[in-house]
């Protein structure tokens, strides 16, 4: 290994070994904690870190390019000089300190997504505010940083005492001895860049296994630049014309009439009677809300007392998944009731703006339509994509500029109007009033309204006001979960006593699970959410009919019998025929159909397996492929693709 690292550049061989160790303990320490979903064999430990080992020596490789060609390119004279020192202890403290912080960062995430990073540690750099504050409510940030500071410290201290500072400064080297090690890191850099993709380090079945084979600084990087997936370069397709018929067939329901349009799903729901409702409508998008959560699926912590006794006097949706694991993903769900896209979500996207959703439908019913949320709307793109689609927004704004395209009037909530604030936004008992304050506001101007609410309070750190529930504040997620189970108990009652209550139709439903991790490529289980339609005027229900987050309001303009163009993936749930039911999934870059107890996944790199999934263990076991079940999968997503792609959602005329 000499001709690697002569003595000029042993404070590299130094750097690059830290890392690697540093990184061999991180990805131990994940085995041992996900040690309970792994089923061990010694052949894939030995494979978990061997292609651990490779990713963490490609990583390395690019951290180690700025130093080479500065040992190539440094004057002899320079060397050992002042300015030599100053940059030289500069740059390797500074990279201890990016490594360690790193490895910790890693920690966090872990404990939060069970994942090495990805889109969403990408996503979060722009939200730094928010970010940080979670942090800073959910860790004991000073002695995080402190620790931090100080192993670096100690790093540098006996890099120095080993006396390689001394030798780097006084070895000198040939221009042969220089161009070895630069050329070697340079082509290993080379292929990882060109060559290598993070996906490769899939290579079981245990999807724990895939992503401790990752390396995290590795997987970020990847997840910055494939941050948006092409539908067609990355996953199985077929002939479009042949997906758009397959697809009309599936969203068409009894009495619909399609149209003739070649590249669409839109068709004309008609009603069943003259009998039309038009009541408000208000949405309660709970955060993280797992239908695992709730005594109605068997919970036997009773931190959903409200819930569950509101499900009990409603249409129940007991069957129905989040189409996604982020709570973008969720709104783009509801709003344009589409199957998940790859990649991000479209209310991220550019051209996301002017788009047929469920407020186009409320919109053409004479409805005013706003987006209220506790924290700033600006996270996520939130503002500007409900904005963009004509909705009011009312938010704790900070200030930042709305694009153009803005449509919807902005209204922000009042320091006096909060109780208690922490990350995320304010309470969920305070948005809620804040809520209940802008409906008294339209009834007294004789507005109906819809109002899409998205609570915050059970989120990470689980902080809310004291003195409400049962389990101190920063607890634990069943803490924040049954704050706002109480909230909403709260909510409902101060609304029974408004005059508007009684034509008031409430929508509940989760915008994704608390956690997505599990061992196979999709943890079906993990996508399981309640929904709820209260005070409709219908007789108490459970529906047992397997459904997604796209179809609840298609049956909720079918439950209020209007008649409208439906241009969603989404159908009536009350209406679907034996044959109908399915749900659609997926993460960030695998997407799923599933049917009874099968499901089709499409992943990366053209792939698709076909699986059964046994729901006492949540296991996913391969089956060979059934060639219809393929051809419906492909359908959904490549047509869903297509459309948004070639700016056929938008709300005014399809094109052909």
């Amino acid at each position: 290994m000499k001709f690697l690292f002569p003595k000029r550049y042993q404070l590299l061989k130094t750097y690059i070994y830290i890392f690697l160790i540093a990184s061999f303990l991180t990805r131990s320490a994940l085995y041992f904690w996900a040690s309970s979903e792994i089923d061990f064999s010694v052949i894939h430990l030995i494979k978990t870190f061997a292609v651990g080992f490779l990713f963490d020596l490609g990583t390395i490789s690019f951290f180690a390019l700025p130093y080479l060609l500065y040992l190539l390119l440094l004057p002899k004279f320079l060397q050992g000089s002042f300015v030599d020192k100053l940059i030289t202890y500069f740059a390797y403290s500074i990279g201890i300190l990016i490594f360690i912080f790193t490895f910790f960062a890693e920690f966090t995430f872990w404990e939060e997504f069970k994942r090495r990073f990805n889109f969403i540690a990408v996503d979060y750099l722009v939200y730094t505010y928010e970010v940080v504050e979670n942090i800073n409510q959910s860790y004991p940030l000073p002695i995080l940083i402190g620790t931090v500071v100080l192993l670096a410290f100690l790093i540098v201290f006996f890099t120095k005492r080993a006396g390689i500072f001394k030798t780097i400064f006084t070895a000198s080297a040939t221009l042969k001895e220089k161009l070895i090690p630069t050329i070697f890191w340079f082509a290993v850099a080379l292929i990882f860049g060109l060559f290598i993709k993070n996906s490769q380090a899939e290579w079981s079945t245990n999807r724990y296994e895939n992503e401790l084979s990752k390396s995290g600084i590795y997987s970020f990087f990847a997840a910055f630049r494939n941050n948006q997936l092409d539908y067609n370069e990355f996953y199985l397709t077929q002939n479009i014309a042949d997906s758009f018929t397959t697809i009309k067939k599936l969203t068409t329901q009894q009495n619909d009439i399609p149209s003739s349009e070649k590249h669409s799903i839109s068709r004309l729901v008609k009603a069943d009677s003259t009998t039309v409702a038009k009541p408000n409508v208000i949405l309660i998008f709970i955060e993280s809300m797992s239908a695992s959560f709730m005594s109605s699926f068997g919970n036997n912590e009773k931190i959903t007392p409200n819930l569950d006794a509101v499900a009990a006097n409603s249409l129940f949706f007991t069957n129905l998944f989040a189409t996604g694991t982020r709570t973008i993903r969720g709104m783009e769900a509801a709003t344009l009731s589409i199957p998940p896209t790859p990649g991000r979500s479209i209310v991220k996207r550019p051209n996301n703006t002017n788009l047929y959703t469920i407020g186009s439908v409320f919109k053409a019913q004479g409805y005013d339509r706003t987006f209220f949320y506790g924290g700033d709307g600006y996270f996520d793109n939130m503002n500007q994509f409900f904005g963009g689609n004509g909705f009011d927004i009312v938010d704790r704004g900070r200030g930042f500029l709305l694009g153009d395209d803005f449509k919807g009037e902005r209204t922000n909530i009042d320091d006096n109007e909060v109780t208690f604030e922490n990350a995320w936004g304010v309470c969920d008992e305070d948005i809620f009033n804040k809520v209940l304050k802008e409906a008294d506001k339209k009834y007294k101007n004789g507005k109906l309204f819809f109002d899409f609410i998205m609570t915050t309070s059970n989120h990470r750190p689980y902080t809310y006001p004291s003195g409400k529930i049962d389990i101190p504040s920063g607890n634990s997620r069943a803490g924040a979960v049954k704050y706002t189970d109480y909230a909403i108990g709260q909510f409902f009652e101060k609304a029974k006593q408004k005059p508007w209550f009684k034509n008031t139709v409430f929508v509940i439903m989760a915008d994704h699970c608390a956690s997505s991790a599990g061992r196979s490529e999709i943890d079906v289980a993990n996508y399981h959410i309640p929904a709820i339609i209260y005070n409709s005027n219908k007789p108490a229900q459970k529906i047992n009919t397997l459904a997604s987050q796209i179809d609840v309001f298609p049956t909720l303009f079918g439950v209020f019998n209007w008649e409208y163009t439906n241009r969603f993936y989404g159908k009536n749930i009350l209406k679907m025929t034996p044959d109908e039911p399915r749900a659609l999934v997926g993460n960030y870059q695998k997407l799923g159909l599933l049917k009874q107890d099968k499901i089709f996944i499409l992943g990366t790199v053209k792939t698709g397996h076909f699986y059964r999934w046994d729901k006492k263990d949540n296991l996913l076991e391969l089956i060979p492929t059934d060639p219809i079940f393929k051809k419906e999968t492909i359908s959904y997503f490549q047509t869903a693709d297509y459309l948004f792609k070639n700016g056929l959602m938008q709300e005014a005329k399809v094109k052909e």
